[in-house]
């Protein structure tokens, strides 16, 4: 990404601090990347130490600035008490919380462990309120304004089957989204969601279309516009959420999707018509990506 794919003016983030949860790839890369470019200091947290190490020296080296990646399991408490202890140490209070770790993959939901079920809600559900309540309660006790926004998806609308742990835990940060909107907005602290179509990335076309051999997204004639997000459209939407100039708005979810959910609710219906063996196979090509991704995992 460039300067040159942003709609603002430069410097528009600067004196900012930013966090973004699961920022070392994919969609919050992108936002982390946006963020820095316009003169934000961004944090970005994950479990894989080396890839947000690694995706903080690429962006510095590119952009300049300042990212910092720690890693850190948002599934504990204790460990976000621990990330945000060191973030306000390292130069004051945050001003924008992106809520973007997540994790998905398609199953029947009667083949579902709890063990499954946990390894989605633990992250997006419970993972995003700890984290915005450890923050929430510093800003709130110093008198700090922020801007909260949380990637969540159109199936907090209209659910989606094949999906039900992440659609559950999706709806969740909606609703608190919406309701810390209201009760916070007096402390000038300020809730929105983005919720995006297909942006292809690889950890998500490896457990949502984990048998299509890296074709998910070929043939988009259902969607009105005909094509995939681009990053930068996601980021521009982000950057206006968490930027100075946007303060009025407070308790939205924006589809960014090109009008797929319009069109046909955009979620995982057309899997109803998959057998045992697609199921066989998802799961297996689902289990060698899970295996591949704990291997890189340091927190």
């Amino acid at each position: 990404m460039t300067p040159d794919d942003l709609l603002y003016k430069p410097g528009l983030l600067k004196g900012q601090r930013i966090l973004i949860t699961g920022g070392g790839s994919g969609l919050g890369k992108v936002m982390a990347e946006a963020c820095l470019i316009l003169g934000a200091e961004v944090y970005i947290c994950g479990r894989r130490g080396g890839l947000l190490d690694e995706t903080a020296a690429e962006l510095m080296a590119a952009h300049g600035g300042k990212v910092v990646g720690i890693p850190c399991d948002i599934r504990s408490h204790e460990a976000i008490a621990e990330m945000v202890e060191h973030i306000w140490a390292d130069g004051g209070p945050l001003t924008g919380l992106v809520n973007n770790a997540a994790g998905n993959f398609i199953s029947r939901t009667q083949d579902l462990s709890p063990r499954g079920f946990d390894a989605i809600s633990n992250i997006v559900f419970r993972g995003s309120f700890l984290t915005t309540l450890e923050c929430g309660k510093r800003w709130i006790a110093e008198g700090t304004t922020a801007s909260v926004v949380s990637i969540v998806a159109t199936w907090v609308w209209n659910g989606s089957p094949f999906t039900v742990p992440s659609a559950m835990s999706k709806a969740g940060v909606n609703a608190m989204t919406q309701s810390l909107a209201v009760e916070w907005g007096d402390k000038g602290i300020r809730f929105n969601a983005i919720a995006p179509g297909p942006f292809p990335t690889e950890g998500m076309s490896k457990r949502l279309n984990p048998t299509a051999g890296g074709e998910s997204f070929s043939d988009m004639k259902g969607n009105p516009m005909g094509r995939v997000g681009m990053m930068p459209e996601l980021a521009n939407l982000a950057v206006y959420l968490l930027a100075p100039g946007s303060e009025y708005v407070n308790g939205q979810t924006i589809a960014i999707d090109g009008g797929a959910y319009l069109a046909s609710g955009a979620n995982f219906n057309a899997l109803r018509q998959w057998g045992d063996d697609d199921w066989r196979k998802a799961r297996e090509a689902i289990a060698a990506t899970n295996a591949a991704d704990r291997s890189k995992r340091t927190a």
